[in-house]
């Protein structure tokens, strides 16, 4: 025994049935090569994979998982972990030198994430400093370790011309350690293991998806002008799938049918061009559950939705097969959110960037493109780009407002946005006029603000009206004063709760009850709402459009009626503050139609103008610049990437509905994933300032580490969500949504 290597123990099972060392390498390597053969780097994944854990044959590690499986208690200087992904890491560097630090990150991060070059101001463990520890190569070598495994030449292939070292050895990564993670759980747990893949064929959810649209949009001869114009949005997407894989954008207004066309649009797409998948991107995760829902009913189970509030009713080998898919994208529709999909592209962590080898190949429709946060813009066109040009990713960026992230000149400003797009709709202007179904008004000079009063008794006027604001407390503040009845929505509800109340809202319409209804914009994107008058607070024309595609979206109006006031509160400082001084020029100017496309290409122009530098606010780009050395941020770039801040707000789970029976729950044991994930629908995230605020006055309890419960059942109301005081002063930017 004392000449056998392993790479993996098994409980209560001896040695002869433990998997060997070797095996585990060789394997490893094959799914890694597997993997990165679709983008040309087949033995490098392949050589990663052999090396990886070559310290594994250390007589320390050995000796540590023989220990642990109860065989050899008389061994000395037991130690619980051993550092076993340094001495491949090394290795790497003596076979090949400079060339070999890309082996080095892959090797060296397979466990603890990709690291960093040089140390940072956080001391993390930098790659240089752990190359030096060269006492894990020279216990590793001391076995013997077969030639087969440690003499190998540098793969001839290399990366596409002009393609970004950093994302390329991203990519690498993501192959390697995926490989691991599905071997080591094909060793040690086959039951799990077996439940993955087998998804039917693009080709067969094709089919699920016509007969879906023909039984459910049959045509008919009585059809509205509306339903017209979707079936020929329907119809320019198929046309326009047999094209060349790239870029190409789908400006549609709102309320247009972009959801289910662009889904043709990628399912024709993927059938003609071979792409193994669809990764449907999302910005709001208020609107993802809907989405997701709309396609479960069309494709199955072959729809994973990924995003931090899955919601498993029970635990079952179909929710477990969903689970497992979300860890790695293996599935051939994925709907994920825009934090999700980026962070995950920026990512350091193992568990984020296992997934990133599958989006190779693949068609990624970006839902309301035009919502990606400025200050990661270029960061973010830059790695689509990449994806387009060197990973076979055909790009659809659907939106309201094009061009949002098109390349944009003027005399003193050039933004480059994503070049080299193509309009699947032949004459985007004349959809819009056709599409025209509301007049943007404005309810009094932009210069003169409206008190809430005076909003509130012009809103009462009509028996159904929307009214959507920029500010939670502006949205709690405004509610207050209207009649009983009147529904609230923002993100100081629960998802359970604002899910609830957007079903009965939608009942009430369309049963033509009388409804009024104030929210913040997360209203805005993707909520299928109808409403013959709404209001919206001064903000960016993008939003104005996004407010005024919840106002005669079925076109069964003459006109509907959007009407624009300035509140006396401003939005909060940044850009969309500076997107609502745009908007404020550009609504005051004389025109038939406020928001007409021509009016967006000056919008975004200016937006981007004012951002200069801020575009990468974060100065990732620099992290991850390629010097000819090798010498990358990955960690620290990934700690800048934060879509949404962490520091700035922390979450706290509300007693609604059933959240009420999962913390008794929560208080009666310990935590696992799956009473966590359950428990998502039922957080609420507060300011910083504001939670630690509630924690030191107990209104807050910290129940398990790092969770927390509301004190009591007044903290929560049912009709406004989380209100601990009714009269708190709330930060303005930290209150958007």
């Amino acid at each position: 025994m004392s000449d056998q290597y392993f790479a993996h123990t098994l409980p209560g099972q001896p040695p002869a049935d433990w998997q060997p060392l070797e095996q585990h390498l060789k394997e490893t390597a094959e799914k890694a090569k597997e993997f990165a053969s679709l983008f040309g780097a087949g033995d490098w994944g392949y050589q990663a994979g052999l090396w990886h854990d070559i310290g594994k044959y250390s007589i320390a590690f050995q000796s540590m998982i023989k220990i642990a499986a109860g065989i050899d208690a008389s061994i000395n200087n037991y130690t619980p972990k051993v550092n076993h992904s340094t001495a491949g890491a090394q290795w790497a560097i003596e076979k090949f030198d400079k060339a070999g630090r890309i082996f080095s990150y892959l090797i060296a991060g397979h466990h603890a994430g990709l690291p960093d070059w040089l140390p940072d101001e956080t001391g993390n463990a930098a790659l240089l400093v752990r190359l030096k520890e060269i006492s894990h190569l020279e216990e590793a070598r001391k076995a013997k370790i077969p030639a087969n495994i440690l003499e190998n030449d540098l793969p001839k292939e290399r990366p596409p011309k002009r393609a970004d070292p950093a994302m390329w050895i991203r990519m690498l990564f993501s192959c390697l350690v995926d490989a691991d993670f599905l071997d080591t759980e094909s060793f040690m747990d086959k039951k799990t293991f077996i439940l993955r893949g087998n998804y039917q064929p693009i080709a067969e959810l094709l089919e699920s998806f016509t007969q879906f649209m023909a039984d459910r949009y049959p045509t008919k001869p009585d059809d509205t002008p509306v339903n017209h114009i979707r079936t020929n949005i329907l119809r320019r997407c198929v046309e326009k799938a047999a094209d060349a894989p790239g870029a190409f954008t789908l400006s549609v207004p709102t309320g247009g049918g972009k959801t289910l066309s662009s889904m043709a649009f990628a399912l024709h797409h993927a059938i003609h061009h071979k792409k193994r998948r669809i990764i449907y991107v999302i910005p709001y995760i208020s609107i993802i559950e809907q989405t997701a829902d709309q396609f479960q009913k069309i494709f199955g189970d072959a729809v994973i939705e990924h995003h931090a509030n899955l919601d498993p009713a029970e635990e079952n080998e179909e929710y477990t097969k969903r689970r497992l898919a979300c860890e790695n994208w293996d599935a051939p529709i994925i709907v994920t959110t825009a934090v999700q999909f980026f962070e995950s592209l920026f990512a350091s962590r193992t568990s984020r960037c296992r997934k990133l080898h599958n989006i190779v190949n693949s068609v990624v429709v970006l839902d309301e493109a035009q919502l990606l946060p400025p200050e990661f813009l270029n960061p973010i066109l830059r790695t689509l780009d990449e994806l387009r040009k060197h990973y076979g990713v055909t790009l659809l960026l659907s939106t309201a407002t094009q061009p949002a992230l098109l390349p944009q000149k003027s005399p003193s400003f050039t933004f480059e946005g994503l070049s080299n797009t193509r309009e699947i709709i032949e004459n985007p202007d004349d959809l819009n006029k056709q599409l025209k179904r509301v007049q943007v008004q404005i309810l009094k000079p932009l210069d003169e603000p409206v008190e809430w009063e005076e909003l509130r008794d012009k809103l009462v006027e009509h028996a159904s009206v929307l009214c959507v604001v920029n500010r939670r407390d502006d949205c709690r503040k405004l509610w207050q004063l209207m009649p009983e009845g009147t529904f609230h929505l923002s993100a100081l509800m629960c998802g359970a709760h604002r899910s609830n109340v957007i079903a009965a809202i939608k009942k009430n319409l369309k049963e033509g009850v009388p409804t009024r209804v104030i929210s913040t914009q997360l209203v805005e994107a993707g909520v299928d709402l109808d409403f013959p008058v709404v209001y919206r607070a001064l903000c960016g024309l993008d939003s104005v459009a996004q407010a005024a595609g919840r106002c005669n979206r079925e076109g069964l109006l003459k006109q509907g009626d959007v009407f624009v006031f300035r509140p006396r509160t401003e939005p909060p400082v940044g850009h969309l503050r500076q997107a609502a001084g745009i908007g404020k020029r550009l609504l005051q100017k004389e025109s038939d139609d406020l928001i007409a496309p021509q009016s967006f290409t000056e919008f975004f122009r200016e937006l981007y103008w004012l951002q200069g530098e801020n575009l990468d606010r974060h100065g990732i780009l620099k992290d991850l610049a390629p010097d000819g050395e090798f010498r990358f941020s990955f960690r620290t770039a990934a700690r800048k990437f934060k879509i949404i801040d962490d520091s700035r707000q922390a979450s706290v789970i509300v007693a609604y509905g059933a959240g009420a029976d999962l913390i008794a729950e929560l208080e009666r044991r310990e935590p696992d994933r799956y009473l966590m994930r359950r428990l998502q629908r039922y957080i609420v995230n507060l300011p910083r300032y504001l939670h630690d605020k509630l924690v030191s006055e107990g209104s807050i309890r910290l129940i398990h580490e790092g969770i927390y419960i509301q004190g009591h059942s007044a903290m929560y109301d049912e009709q406004i969500g989380f209100s601990p005081d009714r009269s708190a002063v709330y930060q303005p930017d930290d209150l958007i949504v």
